[in-house]
């Protein structure tokens, strides 16, 4: 092979090669950094993950065919981006003195105080204060909102049951890493002690959801129609569910941001 053609094909195989470069885009009003990875791909995707927004386009594609690419895809980035920020929000709570958290939706202060051996629930002119010691406050402070919330939860079950006629089942907490809540005719209804956060409303959402399994075992027309005589307004919470399950604190590392399912 002439020296010439050796030459045109190293410049070929190296104008091939994957290259990134680190840009800047103004997306209304707000500027964005992303990484620009050429290569011998056919069309364009856009990423957002860990390592920040990534954009994969041909070799031939010019700045101005990425950016308006990018324009195209603006409310869906926008809306990753919001829910990325959401949980690195909530990733980032420590269980430090003077720290506030959700509590059946209102806002609650934890207190830590070095020589305490017992979690006690007080109140001062803001609200609920948790005081726990300052040996394990984490574990304390889940210790503490579990307790909380398994009689709150049981009591809902109840009177969702007497609705239906049914008697009351087994109620138990779960940490189950996909799902709210669970029924089985065996063991009972398993609700997630996380809901303990959450708003009155949803947390009785998810338990019409799953006290209308023990009549239905299953997501039929009929199912929800339990569930829609248990709690009216149940599609505006389901929704509502998933957005705040987002926001949830994450007090110990494996615990966030939350389910994405009911059951």
């Amino acid at each position: 092979m002439a020296g010439s053609q050796l030459i045109g094909l190293l410049r070929r195989l190296r104008a091939s090669l994957p290259t990134s470069e680190e840009r800047v885009i103004d997306l209304h009003g707000r500027q964005l950094a992303y990484r620009l990875r050429r290569s011998a791909r056919r069309t364009l995707a856009l990423q957002l993950d860990t390592a920040g927004v990534r954009v994969s386009v041909p070799q031939h594609a010019s700045v101005a065919d990425v950016e308006r690419f990018i324009e195209q895809h603006a409310g869906w980035l926008q809306r990753r981006l919001i829910e990325r920020e959401r949980d690195q929000a909530a990733a980032s709570f420590g269980a430090v003195d003077g720290v506030r958290f959700p509590l059946f939706g209102r806002d609650c202060r934890l207190a830590v105080e070095a020589d305490r051996r017992r979690a006690v629930w007080s109140r001062d002119e803001y609200g609920e204060v948790l005081l726990v010691g300052a040996a394990d406050a984490p574990a304390a402070l889940v210790r503490a909102l579990r307790r909380r919330a398994l009689p709150d939860f049981t009591e809902r079950v109840r009177l969702h049951c007497e609705r239906l006629g049914l008697a009351l089942p087994a109620v138990r907490l779960t940490s189950a890493r996909t799902r709210w809540g669970s029924c089985s005719a065996r063991s009972g209804i398993r609700l997630h002690w996380r809901l303990v956060h959450m708003a009155p409303e949803l947390i009785d959402y998810v338990v019409a959801h799953e006290v209308a399994h023990l009549i239905e075992m299953n997501h039929s027309p009929r199912f929800w129609t339990i569930v829609e005589k248990l709690h009216p307004d149940w599609r505006a919470s389901r929704q509502r569910l998933h957005s705040v399950a987002r926001t949830l604190p994450v007090i110990q590392p494996g615990c966030g941001p939350g389910p994405r399912n009911e059951d």
